[in-house]
């Protein structure tokens, strides 16, 4: 891929009710936060393997165990949506992101940091920590209304 387009792609995760909620703001030009959905706003979180980097870190699994959970990465929008789809996010995740204590993702931000799909993005230990932080607080806030966690991958 272009690494331009790496650099502009945008990642906004969300919760929904069910896929049919979350697949509604698929073709949106501004995405989940225009669906006035709880929306987390982040470039360059790849909801597939960076996703399953963080699965297989906080759930103390392999990345092939992570990336073969139900929902883990799953596409759910058509491969045709022009540069605009919804992926899924593990419930085993949403739910490992919405227990965890702040000492968890304290322990999870360095060697999430240090896996190359973060790398790649230059995200630090200090920004990967923010983003767990903000990935939790939107996973908590999903399990409190029993809603799915998902991504808007825009490139």
């Amino acid at each position: 891929m272009d690494a331009r387009l790496v650099a502009m792609t945008l990642c906004d995760y969300f919760s929904a009710a069910d896929d049919q909620a979350a697949l509604a703001v698929a073709g949106r030009a501004g995405g989940p936060a225009e669906a006035a959905l709880d929306v987390v706003f982040l470039k360059n979180i790849d909801p597939v393997a960076a996703i399953a980097q963080l699965e297989a870190i906080l759930t103390d699994c392999t990345y092939e165990e992570a990336s073969r959970r139900p929902r883990a990465g799953q596409l759910l929008s058509s491969p045709e949506d022009e540069g605009r789809f919804i992926i899924s996010v593990s419930d085993t995740l949403a739910e490992a992101l919405a227990e965890a204590t702040e000492a968890d993702l304290e322990r999870v931000a360095e060697p999430w940091s240090m896996t190359a799909e973060l790398q790649q993005s230059k995200v630090d230990a200090s920004k990967a920590l923010d983003v767990l932080e903000a990935l939790a607080g939107l996973a908590q806030r999903a399990r409190a209304a029993d809603m799915h966690l998902y991504c808007w991958w825009s490139i």
